[in-house]
């Protein structure tokens, strides 16, 4: 099976809404969750966060809450967001990764509306999935390690924003990206034919001064 990996973070709401997705994808090919720190890409990349620019901030929540409504999923937003995604990314690791884990991490804010960011609700959730006196353990050298190794691959591949699916050397960003990726995944061919060679070299004509 080719190995694919899904860079993720917790605080964006489309990582709970391609989970279905990437879960069924995981049950056909060797996927890797790989939990990665959003605030890393943004400032390694120099960009603005969504949610860091008013009009775009609300037109994220709608856009995802219409998502979720059109795959009649019930999506709950958490108390408040952003939030620090910190304890959420290090209980996925902790726990392993598995898609046990992952899903309840995901369900947990976006399906229930619930808050993942304290030492409380951290520990709450790691007694439900079998990770007690979880954040605590969270901060343990081996987690933290593991999840700077995941921002550092994140960004040496060339990841600009999550979730991202990463095929080969292709990255298949967004939740509305999956169609793309599983076409990719069934023809590796399909950015050969057409157009789609002619936008790799395509020019710049302007560009904005920084």
């Amino acid at each position: 099976m080719r190995p694919i990996d899904w860079f993720f973070d917790p605080i964006s709401p489309f990582a709970w809404l391609q989970w279905p997705a990437v879960r069924r994808l995981a049950s056909e090919h060797a996927v890797q969750l790989r939990p990665v720190l959003f605030a890393g890409i943004l400032k390694e990349n120099g960009q603005l966060g969504p949610a860091e620019i008013p009009s775009k901030r609300l037109f994220t929540y709608r856009h995802a809450q219409w998502r979720a409504e059109q795959a009649g999923r019930t999506m709950r937003f958490p108390p408040a967001h952003p939030f620090n995604s910190l304890g959420a990314l290090r209980l996925c690791l902790l726990a392993g990764c598995t898609p046990d884990a992952v899903e309840a991490v995901l369900d947990h804010i976006w399906r229930d509306g619930r808050a993942l960011d304290t030492p409380e609700s951290i520990d709450a959730l790691g007694v439900r999935i079998g990770m007690p006196d979880a954040s605590r353990r969270c901060s343990d050298d081996a987690v933290r390690s593991a999840l700077r190794r995941n921002g550092e691959e994140a960004i040496g591949r060339g990841l600009f924003g999550v979730p991202t699916l990463v095929i080969d050397d292709e990255l298949f960003w967004g939740e509305d990206a999956t169609g793309m990726a599983l076409a990719y995944l069934r023809d590796d061919t399909v950015f050969e034919r057409g157009e789609y060679p002619r936008l790799r070299d395509l020019p710049v004509a302007a560009s904005r001064a920084r």
